[in-house]
């Protein structure tokens, strides 16, 4: 397992005001920033980084929303990452989410579920590259 994961604050739980709340959540659970960016995708860049999802059915729902407002966009640090970091974020519905997560907190819906999590140490990669050069992470040892 590595120690890397890719995390994203979706626009939803950022026009709702739980940016920073989120952020605390996530160094309180012992994740080191490597990089953080707030940005407003482009429905162009929304629909290269859920490219994976083109056939689905929500894919314009999902590009449209992603595009709507301002996401930050986080590489982070710590042992087993990727794993860490859904078990912190919880599941994909917010109903179905363990008490103490973050989608459970902050997150309204299925398709408005405030944190994005990498699936796999691959996508994590994949992901993190997608935002960020590597002079862009800071390194800890």
């Amino acid at each position: 397992m590595g120690n890397k994961t890719y995390a994203m604050i979706k626009p939803d739980a950022i026009r709702n005001g739980h940016l920073g709340k989120i952020l605390d959540c996530t160094i309180s659970a012992g994740f080191k920033i490597l990089g953080a960016k707030l940005i407003r995708m482009t429905k162009a860049q929304a629909e290269g980084f859920y490219a994976i999802h083109k056939e689905r059915p929500f894919f314009n729902e999902l590009t449209t929303f992603m595009s709507s407002g301002q996401t930050m966009v986080l590489a982070l640090q710590k042992e087993n990452a990727v794993s860490a970091w859904r078990t912190t974020i919880g599941a994909t519905n917010p109903a179905e989410a363990e008490e103490g997560t973050i989608r459970k907190e902050f997150a309204t819906s299925l398709s408005e579920n405030a944190v994005h999590g990498a699936d796999s140490d691959e996508n994590a990669k994949i992901e993190i590259g997608f935002f960020f050069t590597e002079s862009e992470l800071i390194s800890y040892q």
